[in-house]
């Protein structure tokens, strides 16, 4: 492998950009990131199982996340890296079942207790995102748009929290930091 002739903060800086400033003001923009970024949007609701739904990612990178726990901890070592105080956009495809299979349309706050206890023992915020692909009731591309009215009520349902407590309202999603 080739090394690099001159550092990252040189080379920026010959292209006139001040990393010292840039990190300061990184420092003080909260950023929301997205829970996909360490794994390839692969998730924990049917761990091992081909993503499908229309994506064109695939979710085996050397190097990924193959548990929560793993994530979680990649996801700390980022925060040790990039200054200031962050949160996490989760999808609800990141749902932890413990054993218990339950579909998107009926999540609860229990398929998440671990996510949000570290977020809690962390201090930073959780974003809850409901997930639109990677399921059985993806129908040709479709979900609330399906012409389908039994697709789209599930769609509908998941999105406007009708499940067991409404999950993107639930009161453990507030604001954590």
């Amino acid at each position: 492998m080739r090394k690099p002739t001159k550092s990252p903060k040189t080379a920026t800086a010959e292209q006139g950009v001040d990393t010292d400033k840039a990190l300061a003001q990184l420092a003080r923009i909260p950023i929301s990131i997205h829970c996909w970024q360490g794994d390839d949007v692969g998730g924990f609701e049917n761990a091992g199982q081909q993503l499908g739904g229309g994506l064109a990612v695939t979710g085996n990178y050397p190097g990924k996340a193959r548990t929560p726990q793993e994530l979680r901890a990649d996801f700390e070592k980022v925060l040790s890296l990039v200054p200031g105080r962050h949160r996490l956009n989760l999808h609800a495809s990141y749902a932890e079942m413990d054993g218990v299979k339950v579909d998107r349309d009926a999540l609860s706050p229990d398929q998440f207790k671990n996510w949000i206890a570290w977020a809690k023992s962390l201090k930073i915020g959780l974003d809850f995102n409901e997930t639109y692909f990677a399921h059985p009731k993806v129908v040709g591309g479709f979900t609330l748009t399906s012409p389908d009215k039994g697709i789209r009520t599930f769609w509908s349902s998941m999105a406007s929290g009708a499940g067991k407590s409404g999950l993107p309202s639930a009161k453990p999603w507030g604001r954590l930091a």
